[in-house]
């Protein structure tokens, strides 16, 4: 049984006591836990709501992988399913897409800062479906944010064309040299855009990892116990 294991029953242990050189003791024993499975003079702490008898924590995905063991993190990395993760990405980035174009084109006016709006909900959308730890989950939150903030860019020039010459998007799709898109993407460029769009992609990239609480992780390692 490991420390962290053990951990889970002494937070909430009315006999839990803070060493500030050893962490926390039994204090009956006045040392560590050294139990297996059960210990005997486990005493439920009512007052505690949750197992990890202190203030609930979110963890960053560094953090998250430091407290775990090597089994526990590999039975995580078991419900990891990155084609689900891409997929979800992709709808999200072009629903995102067409949501600001479609805005740009009514206001006639870019709002950049959506772009870290879609690239947040990307990295939303990729740690729901994809609960991933892996370092590849953010990197694919990044570049699908990115490809997200260009072809927003692609629909609202469609989209500024289509209103220009009175007629329907799904018309000027059939005629539009595309070749051209990327010089016109040159055109439309504002430096200052890298700002916004760079929070897009550190948001696509952060966002996309599995997230857990210092409780979810205490949860987590009372249904493995359960479970042997």
């Amino acid at each position: 049984m490991t420390r962290n294991e053990q951990l889970v029953f002494c937070k909430k242990c009315t006999n839990r006591k803070m060493n500030p050189k050893e962490g926390l003791i039994c204090s009956l024993t006045g040392e560590k836990a050294n139990f297996s499975g059960e210990c005997s003079d486990f005493t439920k702490d009512e007052n505690v709501k949750d197992y990890s008898g202190i203030d609930d924590i979110k963890l960053e995905p560094k953090d998250i992988q430091s407290n775990l063991s090597f089994e526990e993190l590999e039975e995580l990395k078991m419900d990891q399913n990155l084609p689900m993760a891409i997929m979800a990405g992709l709808i999200t980035g072009f629903i995102g897409a067409l949501i600001w174009a479609g805005i740009s084109v009514l206001t006639l006016y870019q709002i950049n800062y959506l772009a870290i709006g879609i690239g947040a909900g990307i990295g939303i959308a990729i740690r729901y479906f994809g609960k991933g730890l892996d370092t590849i989950f953010g990197v694919v939150g990044a570049l699908i944010a990115l490809s997200s903030i260009i072809l927003g860019n692609v629909f609202t020039i469609i989209g500024l064309i289509a209103n220009e010459e009175g007629v329907g998007i799904m018309e000027v799709m059939t005629w539009i040299d595309f070749t051209y898109i990327p010089e016109l993407l040159i055109e439309t460029f504002d430096p200052r855009d890298l700002l916004f769009y760079g929070f897009a992609l550190a948001m696509g990239y952060k966002f996309s990892f599995r997230q857990f609480s210092t409780n979810e992780l205490d949860d987590f390692r009372k249904r493995k116990i359960q479970a042997h």
